[in-house]
């Protein structure tokens, strides 16, 4: 057991830091959508009940839609594009294990099997990671504009204006200002530690190059 807790110590820990983070957003969520409930004379909502509200899922969906978009897109432009000196970034001109052409590897014990099984389950396969990401972001994007349309439609209810559909949510101003104010700070962290690892250091970490390393070499 303490062998395999430190073989996925990384995994665990952020797992734990998220729940932890839900949790926290969950609770102080509820509790300040209750509190502006009352300031409108509205009843306010159970626990539960707030997970189904519109104001839930539109800040909840906002930012996972976000998140999915950075590493989707990080995934993808690490494939083709490099940033010399940066820890981030592959060896420009030089071939990497990681562009080997998997139909010529000579499938072993370990081989995954859409490796072995070849064909479009193998095509699907050498592109399922960004595959996944940009699914979730897909997905995390829809449900931002039926969550976002539920709170909207909530607000104009309230002050007796009219609603929108969610094609009709999708198309107004609103939306699209929360999509770019956490799309930009997710491009602006990744392009900060793409320019930053090349300079700065952080030893024992996999995400540095080596403390003692030339600020124009890439560490791969």
């Amino acid at each position: 057991m303490k062998h395999w807790m430190r073989d996925h110590g990384l995994l665990l820990t952020n797992g734990a830091l998220f729940l932890l983070s839900f949790i926290g957003m969950v609770l102080s969520g509820v509790s300040t959508y209750n509190e502006e409930q009352l300031t409108h004379g509205e009843p306010g909502v159970t626990l539960t009940g707030f997970l189904v509200t519109g104001d839930f899922l539109e800040a909840t969906f906002e930012n996972w839609e976000s998140e999915f978009l950075q590493m989707g897109m990080y995934v993808v432009l690490t494939a083709y594009l490099f940033q010399r000196g940066s820890s981030e970034s592959k060896l420009p001109g030089k071939h990497e294990p990681q562009d080997d052409d998997p139909r010529a590897a000579t499938p072993g014990p370990g081989t995954p099997w859409p490796v072995r099984r070849g064909g479009l389950v193998l095509r699907l396969y050498e592109h399922s990671l960004s595959i996944m990401f940009f699914v979730l972001f897909a997905a995390s994007f829809l449900l931002h504009a039926v969550g976002g349309s539920q709170a909207y439609n909530d607000e104009q209810a309230s002050h007796g204006g009219p609603g929108t559909t969610v094609l009709g949510y999708m198309g107004m101003s609103r939306f699209w200002f929360e999509s770019f104010q956490n799309w930009q700070s997710e491009f602006m962290v990744i392009a900060l530690m793409i320019g930053a690892s090349v300079y700065l250091r952080e030893r024992g970490s996999v995400e540095s190059k080596p403390v003692a390393m030339a600020h124009s070499d890439t560490d791969t």
